[in-house]
């Protein structure tokens, strides 16, 4: 069927348009599947027509989701997570929500999270600042319903993660994978373990609880994440439920943190394309190995063209056979519009090159692309003011609402403040009444400076006691000598 249409574009009677979906001007919504504990209320699964009313699948929900500050993102980033952001930015803000109640999401650059890789703080500091203005670049930013901020901007997340620290489970730390993968230890390995005791670090153990006070700190009840993080919002379902129970203290109290669920995004994986059996990454030393989001079109396309595939000839889709191959089908499919399955894709162009497959994988991720690298190099350049704007109204919102979550748990543990119940003097009030007060360190009779010589020795007396009270007050030793008879005296 695509054997005899022009390489590069996607256009058939039965696929429409060559328009990727991020650019697509039909209002999109992201194809998203509930797991365990989401409701069919939060997710609308059924297919929507141009006729039926708009109605965004996480209506009056709230949504929060992080990103780790590693510079750029790759493609890998874009198509599993951030693509699916841009959608809920754009719906929640549809005109047809006007005057209801909109769903709200809280996107956050987790750069407390990242502290437990090595970096130098001027390295830091420059992934940050890419990694938000690449948010930026996609076409997100603060409005009413969109959220945009850096974590370590609010400080409760790292209090609220102390208060979770102290029912979360060790056990139920030590069974998480992330923390073994990260330092490559087996799946099986534990706590009583040499070497993993030896590697391991607390902030990496601690990580998901971190993550648990990120998700519950604006009251979350839907989180996008790839497979990999769902044991993590299991592990902060589990704390959230934990909580409610150890705080309700009376019938009538309601419970203080909502339980969240996970939508899992349709691009679960984008392989490396070096080495097509594992997961496209930053960490991989060849910058062949994968796309950037601000990639040009010729950079684009020389990778592609690079990509590992095998000597076959014809296209078909056969992860395990032909794992590079099937990466380029999956990558088209999740860039472009097409519904059909990998398997009918592959039979779809099974008459064509290898040359053309890739040709034409790379026209539709630029298109998929097209204009955020542009709008990244704005962003970065110094003289623009755009990026450190959106920061600070991004931080002052995300620091209301994570204030109001902290105020309902402070007061569920009786931590509530008690200042604001004492009459306590200012410290100008405490100066001034200071500067008025009379009252000297020392219980010693003044030295009238017009005394005569009679009274020398009551003179002398009195200071030798007011060195006296100077000693006993700092714990020092003084010798103090006396010319009357040429004696000392040691305080």
């Amino acid at each position: 069927m695509l054997s005899g249409i022009r390489r590069g574009a996607l256009r058939s009677s039965m696929l429409g348009t060559s328009q990727c979906r991020y650019y697509s001007d039909k209002s999109l919504r992201p194809d998203q599947r509930p797991v365990e504990g989401t409701s069919g209320k939060d997710i609308q699964q059924a297919e929507r027509t141009n006729a039926e009313p708009f109605h965004p699948f996480h209506e009056r929900t709230r949504v929060f989701s992080g990103i780790q500050p590693t510079g750029v993102p790759h493609l890998g980033n874009y198509l599993g997570a951030l693509r699916q952001w841009k959608l809920l930015h754009d719906n929640s803000a549809h005109p047809s929500l006007k005057g209801k109640q909109r769903p709200e999401q809280y996107f956050s650059v987790v750069d407390l999270h990242a502290l437990t890789a090595e970096a130098s703080g001027p390295d830091r500091f420059r992934l940050r600042k890419e990694s938000y203005a690449a948010l930026l670049a996609i076409g997100l930013k603060n409005t009413r319903e969109t959220t945009l901020f850096f974590q370590s901007d609010v400080s409760y997340h790292t209090e609220l993660m102390w208060i979770l620290s102290t029912i979360a489970s060790t056990g139920y730390l030590s069974r998480m994978t992330q923390w073994k993968s990260k330092l490559n230890l087996p799946d099986n390995a534990n706590l009583d373990s040499e070497e993993a005791t030896a590697k391991l670090k607390l902030g990496l153990f601690s990580y998901p609880v971190l993550q648990a006070a990120d998700i519950l700190l604006y009251q979350a009840s839907l989180v996008p994440v790839g497979e990999d993080q769902l044991q993590h919002i299991e592990f902060a379902r589990t704390l959230a439920r934990g909580f409610n129970s150890h705080v309700r203290n009376s019938p009538d109290r309601g419970d203080v943190f909502r339980v969240p669920s996970a939508t899992l995004s349709p691009a679960k994986r984008v392989m490396s394309l070096k080495r097509p059996t594992q997961k496209m990454s930053k960490s991989d030393p060849d910058p062949k190995s994968r796309i950037l989001i601000t990639d040009s079109y010729e950079e684009i396309h020389a990778k592609i063209r690079a990509a590992v595939t095998d000597s076959e000839p014809g296209i078909s889709y056969d992860p395990e056979r032909r794992p590079g191959v099937s990466n380029l089908i999956e990558i088209l499919r999740h860039v472009t519009t097409i519904s059909e399955t990998p398997d009918a894709i592959a039979k779809d162009l099974q008459h064509m090159t290898m040359r053309g497959l890739k040709e034409m994988v790379a026209d539709n991720i630029a298109e998929c692309l097209s204009g955020i690298r542009e709008k990244f190099l704005q962003l970065m350049d110094p003289g623009n003011k755009t990026l450190y704007e959106e920061v600070s109204i991004g931080a002052g919102k995300a620091e209301r609402k994570a204030k109001s979550t902290m105020q309902e748990v402070r007061e569920s543990l009786g931590l509530n403040t008690l200042t604001r119940r004492l009459d306590t003097p200012t410290i100008d009030e405490m100066e001034d009444a200071d500067a008025e007060s009379n009252t000297t360190d020392f219980d010693v009779d003044p030295i009238d400076p017009e005394s005569n010589a009679d009274d020398a020795q009551r003179r002398e007396q009195a200071i030798l006691e007011a060195l006296q009270g100077i000693s006993q007050t700092y714990a020092g030793s003084y010798r103090i000598s006396s010319d009357r008879k040429g004696s000392s005296q040691k305080f």
